[in-house]
């Protein structure tokens, strides 16, 4: 007798093709899907890798503001005016520095959010990586120290002190690139065009820079701006007294500069001073470097309420700022007057 068996018809038997065709199709579809979504998932960013990318940025776009002031080109206009009236004035070196510096480190990254001073539609798709990693960089910092791109945001100034450029004032020029992480500045590059030498740092990691050797609060040498100062000389007499020396300089790339330990053969004429205090509104490209390496070296640099500053969303810090390193930068906070920049 024949054994007993499930007998199909030619049509079942199809049928029956079509559903095991249709698991298979579905399990490698799926199989495929799954390598294909990781595949699109952006890179995460090593931070040691950034760095040396905003390095590159900074001093190619350095070379640009030299080159653009050594040929009297500038061909400067006015932007606006700042809430106390003074000229935002943008120039030629603002512009070409911005397209070197921002396609270089968009290129590099195309997917962490990079954010300029300048708004310009020149993309330069050639701007490209060298690769170098600067001996003093692999040297300080390790890699594979890596983060979500979604994570980052990069600030840069093309060219801070515009003002002080215009007026040939070189020595207060700065170019600027600060990396944040969730909001918090890890990455400072600060770079003078005019002297060739560049301050960087990676918060926890290390740095080419260092704090000076002693520090006064009694009275500090106050460093504030020259073009926005607004109230600012009356505030610091009154948080440190009538005796308290007050340096106008431009550019808050300087400012931070001038609390540091500078190695003088390479950055020519350099103030010193002891804290940086801006009391009206500033915006965060033109801070977040000097945050960086202030914080990389155990400094700080607050709102003057004694806030941390969130390096993320919005371009405007409204709670003005006070800076110091190597101090006890809570007492210097507590002697200042109760001060809204909002009404001011």
């Amino acid at each position: 007798m024949a054994p007993m068996g499930i007998r199909l018809s030619p049509l079942g038997v199809g049928v029956f093709c079509l559903l095991g065709v249709g698991v298979i199709y579905h399990l490698y579809a799926g199989v495929i899907s799954n390598r294909l979504s990781a595949f699109r998932q952006p890179r995460k960013v090593d931070l040691r890798e950034l760095l040396a990318v905003s390095v590159e940025a900074a001093v190619l776009g350095g070379i640009e503001v030299k080159n653009v002031r050594d040929e009297n080109a500038l061909k400067e206009k006015s932007k606006g005016k700042t809430r106390e009236g003074v000229n935002e004035l943008l120039t030629n070196g603002d512009l070409q520095s911005h397209r070197k510096m921002f396609n270089l480190l968009k290129n590099t990254f195309p997917d962490v959010t990079v954010n300029s001073e300048e708004h310009d539609n020149t993309v330069d798709k050639a701007a490209a990586w060298s690769k170098d990693i600067p001996a003093d960089i692999l040297e300080k910092i390790k890699a594979g120290n890596e983060v979500p791109p979604e994570s980052v945001t990069v600030w840069i100034d093309p060219l801070d002190a515009t003002q002080e450029y215009t007026e040939n004032l070189v020595k207060y020029v700065t170019t600027m690139v600060c990396v944040a992480v969730d909001g918090k500045p890890v990455i400072g590059v600060i770079h003078q065009p005019f002297t060739g030498f560049t301050a960087w740092a990676v918060v926890g990691q290390g740095s080419n820079m260092r704090p000076r050797s002693s520090y006064s609060l009694n009275p500090p040498k106050v460093i504030v701006s020259r073009s926005h100062s607004g109230e600012v000389k009356n505030f610091v007499h009154d948080a440190f007294g009538n005796s308290t020396t007050i340096i106008e300089a431009g550019g808050a790339g300087y400012k931070v500069l001038a609390l540091l330990e500078m190695p003088s053969s390479d950055t020519g004429s350099i103030d010193q001073a002891d804290t940086y205090v801006h009391i009206t509104f500033i915006k965060k490209w033109d801070i977040c470097a000097g945050a960086a390496l202030l914080s990389a070296l155990g400094g700080h640099m607050t709102t003057l309420k004694g806030e941390d500053i969130d390096y993320s969303g919005t371009p405007l810090n409204k709670g003005g700022l006070v800076a110091s390193v190597n101090v006890d930068h809570k007492t210097i906070v507590e002697r200042l007057p109760n001060w809204d920049p909002e009404k001011h």
